[in-house]
């Protein structure tokens, strides 16, 4: 489990404070998302649904 989650509702990083997603967790994403770019794409698209509306 990464302590680099989404702090919500600002969205910035909990493990750091960078905006998110922070390279700690770009880099954590594309490891554990190797070889299923299909799974990546669900994965963050749930987030966008999850993403405040402006």
């Amino acid at each position: 489990m990464t302590t680099h989650g989404p702090v919500l509702p600002i969205w910035s990083c909990g493990g750091c404070d960078a905006p998110r997603p922070c390279r700690t967790r770009q880099r954590e994403l594309r490891a554990e998302f190797d070889g299923a770019p299909i799974s990546l794409a669900l994965d963050l698209g749930a987030q966008l649904v999850r993403a405040p509306k402006t």
